[in-house]
């Protein structure tokens, strides 16, 4: 794609170090491709409060209203907030944010009207237009006069209409008596997530919501939980929530500050639908990185496992393709299909909590009833060069420690889509197993990659 050095289209958009490899320059041709392919608008922007963000919306702004698409600002917003108001307005939207990714960071990714993530086919679409507007592509006759977009302001109303439909998501229920930390990676849950929970009766304890620009996800959120684990052990609460930048991801915490991953949190929320007859074909999807014990665990409890590549985009097709209601990430992206059109971590974390409610159960007893997690080990080895038929030389490697393995563990060797990456993964019910067989398999790839 002829953009700026180092900036592609991957599952979530394009991203790259702002003003760098993400230039506004490249961010303003893409605003006009966008229009050109997804509009006629208007167009909806939101971001999460990097520094950056604020030039990056100009440009994606200007880009837009070029184009004739208007343009309404949401302000900092979670990523999940962007999605729901494009769902439920019907307009196109981007959502300027690099997620988990340092500050210096950012990208914007597009959601086609009714808030879902861009095909493949329409990703070809915007990469053309791309590169006729990179090659001076722009229209005899642009828009002039009162053809040109125009920019809105949007921000706290949409904010709220997020927030009171996550309230309803509850269906009435409150979180009377039930004690939260939350951490909000000083990113886009720091002006929505607290108050949410405060006002559906919960007592909060808020980290990590002063965004300075420059300090998400430094330390804090679903990339580094150990503050939020120490502060729901000093202060004795019920269940921590630790958001990602953007907060289209959660993971938690349990009152012993043991961490919680996406698994556990998806295996609770599906046994809960499934009791109560809301997991549509009892069935849950899930990437082919969650854990083993997850896949057990659902056997157990009579509920079958679709499984999908890596990345909450084929998460989200796999439900739609078969109706089903719910899926995730070990990440923690997690997505109710019935509600959102991609993952979000304070609808998710809305609804943990919600089943510890309405069951009295701690997270503890909840996580631990739902799967056993197996020891995983995993191992990424860079290459010089990935030669083009090395799965089919680790073929018979594979299948050796897979047959030694049988059901008490799981392999999954799988290369990098975008660089010179081999990526292990071993699950056993021994960790020295998994490690041993992790080993030879790593071996094994620096072999047969000479």
């Amino acid at each position: 794609m002829g953009s700026s050095a180092g900036v592609r289209f991957g599952t979530d958009g394009v991203r790259g170090v702002a003003n760098v490899e993400l230039t506004p320059e490249f961010v303003l041709v893409l605003g006009r491709a966008a229009a050109r392919v997804l509009g006629p608008g208007p167009f909806l922007i939101g971001r999460d409060p990097r520094r950056s963000g604020t030039l990056l919306e100009a440009s994606l702004a200007a880009g837009l209203c070029a184009e004739g698409c208007d343009v309404e600002l949401l302000g900092v917003l979670p990523t999940p907030a962007v999605a729901w108001l494009s769902a439920a307005d019907r307009h196109p939207a981007a959502m300027i944010s690099a997620s988990h990714n340092p500050a210096a960071d950012n990208g914007v990714k597009l959601f086609a009207s009714g808030g879902l993530k861009l095909s493949d086919d329409v990703e070809k679409r915007l990469e053309a237009e791309i590169e006729l507007l990179m090659g001076d592509g722009v229209r005899a006759e642009p828009p002039s006069g009162g053809g040109v977009g125009v920019i809105s302001e949007g921000g706290p109303a949409a904010a709220e209409r997020y927030r009171h439909a996550a309230i309803d998501a509850l269906e009435g229920r409150r979180l009377d008596g039930l004690s939260v930390v939350l951490d909000c990676a000083n990113g886009a849950s720091s002006y929505v997530a607290g108050g949410t929970f405060a006002e559906l009766g919960a007592s909060v304890v808020v980290l990590h919501a002063e965004p300075d620009g420059l300090n998400i996800n430094r330390d804090c959120g679903s990339t580094s939980p150990a503050d939020l684990a120490d502060m729901v052990v000093d202060v004795g609460a019920d269940v921590g929530f630790a958001f990602d930048g953007d907060a289209d991801r959660v993971l938690a915490v349990d009152a012993t500050g043991r961490l919680i991953d996406g698994d556990q949190l998806i295996g609770t929320l599906a046994i809960d639908l499934a009791g109560r007859g809301r997991l549509r074909d009892g069935a849950v999807v899930v990437t082919v990185m969650s854990n083993l014990g997850f896949r057990r665990g659902m056997a157990a409890a009579g509920i079958d496992v679709v499984e999908t590549a890596v990345g909450d985009r084929y998460v989200l097709e796999a439900l739609d393709r078969d109706r089903l209601s719910l899926g995730g990430e070990q990440s923690g992206h997690v997505i109710f299909r019935d509600l959102a059109t991609t993952g979000d971590g304070m609808l998710s974390a809305l609804m943990v909590a919600d089943v510890m409610v309405r069951s009295s159960r701690s997270l503890a007893e909840l996580a631990d009833a739902s799967m056993h997690r197996l020891p995983q080990v995993l191992q990424s080895i860079r290459l010089a060069s990935r030669p083009p038929d090395l799965m089919d030389r680790l073929g018979a490697e594979i299948a050796v420690v897979e047959a030694e393995l049988g059901d008490s563990g799981r392999v999954l060797v799988r290369p990098s889509g975008t660089e010179p990456v081999v990526r292990v993964m071993v699950e056993a019910d021994d960790h020295a197993v998994a490690e041993h067989m992790a080993a030879r398999l790593v071996a094994a790839v620096k072999r047969f990659a000479h």
